[in-house]
């Protein structure tokens, strides 16, 4: 679950498809959640604003789905700090900050098939896509082989740091 900026959107809270936590979980913490009440839990412990998630203290395997924004990768780099977790983002390859926060310091990626349908903050899921292509960026070996054996439709990369904890 996160809170997603777009220029198009009426709102800014659009939650993770459950079958993605679903696949990939479970999760001690969501440092983005969205607000409650939540129809799922992402993970064991929920941060929410007014709290910020980002100045917080992390511990567990982590699920991010930061804000679709520049403060995204913000969110990435303190995940990559922590070292155990997934983030799922838009696969903008080429941006600065996927170049740093991905590429640049991910263990794996599993880019997704298709689009996604995320879902309202009541549940429901939305009548679009997201009209961008997704990524699981994983930080860690242990995130790193979830995405490896998930049976989410898309395609595993290993990025040349699986012994990174």
């Amino acid at each position: 679950m996160g809170s997603h900026q777009s220029a198009r959107a009426e709102t800014t809270t659009w939650l993770t498809p459950p079958e993605i936590v679903a696949a990939l979980g479970p999760f001690d913490l969501d440092p983005c959640a969205a607000p409650s009440p939540r129809p799922w839990a992402t993970a064991a412990r929920h941060i929410e604003l007014p709290e910020d998630g980002l100045t917080a203290a992390w511990d567990g395997r982590v699920w991010l789905n930061p804000p679709y924004s520049f403060e995204a990768w913000k969110w990435l780099a303190k995940l990559a700090v922590h070292g155990d977790g997934i983030a799922l983002v838009f696969a903008r390859t080429e941006t600065a900050g996927f170049v740093s926060e991905v590429w640049g310091k991910a263990t794996a990626v599993r880019f997704l098939h298709g689009r996604l349908f995320f879902h309202h903050a009541d549940g429901s899921r939305a009548r679009a896509n997201s009209g961008a292509p997704s990524v699981l960026v994983a930080y860690g070996a242990g995130a790193a082989e979830r995405l490896r054996t998930c049976s989410l439709p898309g395609t595993f990369v290993a990025l040349g740091r699986i012994g990174v904890a």
